[in-house]
């Protein structure tokens, strides 16, 4: 296996007329790369998930695990009991106020580089139970969320699908420039502000880096 240097490889030098000859040095047993590839390959297939859940989305996720389904045929072999070991929270289920304080701790102390998937609706903007005091009209206005998943609840192979989706994000990603994980930012940050309990409500309300209020026009 040769790696190249520079962001170009020798596999990418070739034209799509080419293709016949990327087949025919695979049959020899060359393989031609760069470093940026095999570094996504790697990270799209060791995901580790974190062992929780919050309601009844968690069923679903459970099930994407057994022997149907087998997510492990995806890489992500075994869910971590502890933040400090995964590197992918699946929000599977309904967040409730007094709960978010803890789901964003969680996500603080995972590992970098490390992702979000919302499921179900509830994940995504509070569901059925969205005008209720004590829920979270969505994770993503305190964690940035890679992919959601609607449904209530969505099947296990809708979560495979998200899987999969979460898995060409990361084989797209660079390690220079404008596409580059968040970890690779010199100007990025690992951890979010842990919304506490106010008098009426979270403080703050939301995470104002990563998500803002739909702007609302009203004509006249």
């Amino acid at each position: 296996m040769g790696l190249a240097q520079g962001p170009a490889d020798v596999g990418a030098a070739l034209s799509p007329a080419d293709d016949g000859l990327r087949g025919e040095l695979r049959r020899q047993g060359i393989l031609t790369t760069s470093l940026e590839e095999l570094y996504n390959w790697g990270r799209r297939n060791s995901i580790w998930p974190m062992q929780f859940g919050l309601a009844c989305c968690a069923i679903e996720m459970i099930a994407t695990t057994m022997a149907r389904y087998d997510l492990a045929r995806f890489g992500a072999e075994i869910f971590r009991p502890s933040p400090r070991q995964a590197d992918l929270m699946i929000v599977s289920g309904t967040v409730t106020k007094k709960m978010a304080p803890q789901v964003v701790r969680l996500y603080n102390q995972m590992a970098e580089p490390k992702y979000v998937i919302a499921m179900g609706a509830c994940a995504i903007s509070g569901g059925p139970f969205k005008q209720g005091y004590n829920v979270l009209k969505g994770i993503d206005r305190y964690l940035p969320v890679d992919v959601h998943i609607p449904g209530c609840p969505p099947r296990p192979e809708a979560l495979i699908h998200a899987f999969m989706t979460l898995q060409r994000r990361i084989s797209e990603q660079t390690l220079r420039g404008q596409g580059r994980p968040r970890h690779l930012d010199p100007e990025g940050t690992a951890e979010f502000p842990v919304p506490v309990h106010g008098g009426h409500d979270l403080v703050p309300p939301k995470n104002a880096s990563i998500w803002q209020p739909p702007a609302v026009r009203r004509e006249a």
